[in-house]
C-alpha cells in the first residue's frame, strides 16, 4: 500500500501552477508542493514576491494581473495540478460598497479561475490526471456581514468546483475546494488592524471578539495547515474525493 506520509517523489513528473503564490496560502502550497516533487509554476502580481518563492522552490515565476484574460492566455497550459488562491478582500456595507471594486473581486476570483481551468484542462483531459484545488472560505459556505464581494466570490467558486468535478470525472480530473477559517495571512492580518482601529480595541481582542468569536478553536489556522490539505487532495488514495469542499475552519460550521 502507497504510504501518504510526506514523499519527496509523491509529484515527480508532475506540473502545478499556483496563483497568489508569492505569499501566505499560495506560497505554502508551491512549498509543499515542490516538496514531493513537483515543478512548480508560482504567479502572483507581485514580482519580487513571484521571484522570491520561484527561487526557494526551484521554479518558474509568473508576474500576472488575474484580473486580465490576456494575462491569463499566456500563463503554461500543460499543468497537471491547479491551485487557485488569489484573492483580496474589501470590507464596507452593501449600501456604501464600491461597485468596481466588487466586480474586481469576482474577476480575480471567480472569473480567472474559470479562464484558468478553460486553459488547462485540455492537457488534463488529455492525459487522464489533473488534480484542481481551489482555496475557498468559510465564507463560501456561510456569510459575515460588510463582505458581499468576498462572500459571493467565495460561493461562486465552491459552484465552479463542483461543476469541474462532474465534467472533469471521465478524464481522471478531481475538483475540490478547501474552506478554512481565518488564516494567517498578510490579508487577514491587513483585516486585524483595520478592525482594531474601528473597533477601538487591540488585536488580540479583534481575534478573540472578532474574527474568532463563532469559531471553538480560538487561534488563526497556519498557511502550512492549509497546504498540507491540499497536498493530501493531490496524493495516491483521494481519487474518489471530487466535488467536495474540505471545511478547515475550527469547529465554526458546527457550531
Amino acid at each position: 500500500m502507497t504510504s501518504e506520509l510526506p514523499c519527496p517523489t509523491r509529484l515527480r513528473a508532475r506540473v502545478a501552477l499556483v496563483t497568489g503564490g508569492g505569499s501566505g496560502i499560495g506560497r505554502a502550497c508551491a512549498v509543499a508542493l515542490a516538496g514531493a516533487g513537483a515543478t512548480v509554476h508560482v504567479v502572483d502580481i507581485d514580482a519580487a514576491a513571484a521571484e522570491d518563492v520561484a527561487g526557494l522552490v526551484g521554479g518558474h515565476a509568473h508576474v500576472a494581473d488575474l484580473a486580465d484574460p490576456a494575462a491569463i492566455g499566456e500563463l503554461p497550459a500543460a499543468v497537471d495540478v491547479l491551485v487557485n488562491s488569489a484573492g483580496l478582500q474589501h470590507v464596507a456595507p452593501i449600501t456604501e460598497f464600491p461597485p468596481e471594486r466588487f466586480t474586481l473581486i469576482q474577476q480575480v476570483m471567480v472569473t480567472a479561475p474559470f479562464l484558468l481551468l478553460r486553459h488547462v484542462l485540455p492537457h488534463m483531459y488529455a492525459t487522464r490526471w489533473g488534480r484542481v484545488v481551489n482555496i475557498s472560505s468559510v465564507h463560501g459556505l456561510r456569510a459575515s456581514a460588510y463582505k458581499s464581494a468576498y462572500v459571493a466570490a467565495k460561493h461562486g467558486l465552491e459552484g465552479l468546483s463542483k461543476v469541474t468535478a462532474i465534467e472533469g470525472a471521465p478524464y481522471g480530473v478531481t475538483s475540490n475546494c478547501i474552506s478554512p477559517g481565518y488564516v494567517r495571512t498578510p490579508l487577514v492580518e491587513g483585516q486585524i488592524q483595520d478592525q482594531a482601529a474601528a473597533h477601538g480595541i487591540g488585536a488580540g481582542a479583534v481575534l478573540s471578539e472578532v474574527l474568532l468569536a463563532r469559531s471553538p478553536i480560538k487561534r488563526l489556522i497556519e498557511p502550512e495547515e492549509v497546504a498540507a490539505a491540499a497536498l493530501w487532495l493531490c496524493g495516491p488514495h483521494t481519487g474518489y474525493v471530487t466535488g467536495s469542499s474540505l471545511s478547515l475552519d475550527g469547529g465554526w460550521g458546527a457550531a
